[in-house]
């Protein structure tokens, strides 16, 4: 199941904004950026079912409200398009600091003449979706057109839109109409998809075409056929997701690097006070006994610490495999991997390559066999050996780690859990 976190990050105009990072259970393929609609948030219905359905696929969603809206600090009166925007860029400074750099935008409406302003200028993004979104700015003057005199006269007025009052500016106006984002597509060279509703009665069928007809190749269209503006029914954000999850997929990390979940609740482990070695590990609802063998002193109640890094190396293994296969849609049956550990003299260890390169003494050897269940083509083999040791549990292994040991004082005696 996938989690939702909340984190926030400092606005354009110096306001904290409120963000909610979806990610999903196991680890992560790549991050997404998703921009909401005019005056919306990130709690819209459509919004929170389209990043549960591509978090479910292995992306992580950034979804945040924008200066002035939803649960974000600040004054929509003093916003405009060009402060959505660069909220983005701030919000994809916030991913690579902490996690890392979005390689998917998606912007809804409004949001996505936002992403198409913004995304040209990220490096790292390797590809923009689009739904339902305006080829330039100025089109959400439609909502408030009764009240342009107004605005432009007595500088401001209060418009209601969907049932909420929004104080919009004369700047607000003025800003709309200096961006061009259309120029911004035309200049894009990074693949779009543009998702669209041909009957969408707020922004028409025409402004996916403009976008279209703008953008360069590789470009896809999908009609959201019978969808209203704002994706209303859940089949239609399913749908959304599916297809981008599909159709990103392609272009996300084409040797897939399997990224780690940066942030994760604390694991312990604690004496049981049965035998000489045995402990208990805690991880959320999660309890499991670790041990050493009778020949050592200890009850054989459970794996040995050793035999948990083997275990670790051969779960992620199959993980990573698994889901490299339905990245490619490759019909591979069960896996399994077997993994041996043991200290060997590099003198005697000729199968372990550079990292014995220069060593003398004995280093810690693991091998590991991986079975899949029928016929594999001799073409796939090697890639799959490849993205194995893509293992995020294998390149730790085989990385330089830093361990920081605190010595603490218990508060209280530690609780131990029965399994």
């Amino acid at each position: 199941m996938a989690k939702s976190q909340r984190v926030t990050f400092t606005g354009s105009n110096g306001h904290e904004l409120a963000a909610r990072l979806d990610l999903p259970e196991g680890p992560i393929l790549a991050f997404v950026l998703f921009a909401h609609c005019f005056t919306c948030s990130k709690d819209f219905v459509a919004a929170r079912r389209i990043a549960a359905g591509l978090s479910a696929r292995g992306f992580a969603v950034l979804r945040f409200d924008f200066t002035g809206l939803g649960s974000s600090e600040g004054d929509f009166a003093n916003t405009n398009f060009s402060s959505n925007v660069e909220d983005l860029l701030r919000a994809v400074d916030f991913l690579r600091t902490h996690y890392r750099a979005p390689e998917i935008m998606i912007g809804h409406s409004l949001g996505g003449a936002a992403v198409l302003s913004a995304a040209p200028d990220i490096d790292e993004v390797s590809a923009v979706v689009t739904i339902g979104a305006p080829a330039e700015a100025e089109h959400v003057a439609h909502n408030f057109l009764p009240h342009l005199d107004t605005i432009t006269e007595a500088g401001e007025a209060d418009v209601n839109l969907g049932g909420r009052t929004f104080t919009i500016r004369r700047q607000f106006l003025q800003d709309i109409r200096d961006h061009r984002v259309l120029d911004r597509v035309k200049g894009l060279r990074k693949p779009l998809l543009v998702l669209h509703a041909p009957t969408d009665q707020t922004v028409g069928i025409e402004n996916a075409a403009a976008i279209f007809d703008a953008a360069r190749h590789p470009k896809s269209y999908v009609s959201l056929e019978n969808a209203d503006h704002l994706l209303s029914e859940p089949e239609d954000a399913a749908y959304v997701a599916d297809v981008v999850a599909s159709w990103a997929a392609r272009y996300v990390d084409t040797d897939f690097e399997v990224l780690e979940e940066s942030v994760s609740a604390h694991l312990t482990v604690a004496e049981t006070g049965q035998g000489k070695f045995q402990a208990i590990a805690n991880r959320g609802r999660h309890r499991l006994l670790v041990d050493e063998p009778v020949k050592v002193g200890g009850l054989d109640s459970g794996p040995t610490p050793y035999d948990y890094l083997a275990i670790a190396l051969g779960a992620c293994t199959t993980m990573t495999l698994r889901m490299y296969a339905a990245h490619k849609k490759l019909d591979l049956g069960r896996i399994s991997v077997e993994v041996d550990h043991g200290k060997v003299d590099v003198s005697h260890c000729e199968d372990c390559g550079e990292v014995s390169a220069g060593r003398q003494g004995r280093i810690d050897r693991f091998v590991r066999r991986i079975r899949i269940e029928g016929p594999v083509p001799d073409e796939l083999q090697a890639k799959l050996l490849e993205i194995a040791d893509k293992c995020p549990v294998h390149r730790t292994l085989h990385s330089d780690v830093a361990i920081v040991t605190r010595l603490e004082p218990a508060a209280e005696p530690a609780t131990i859990t029965e399994v």
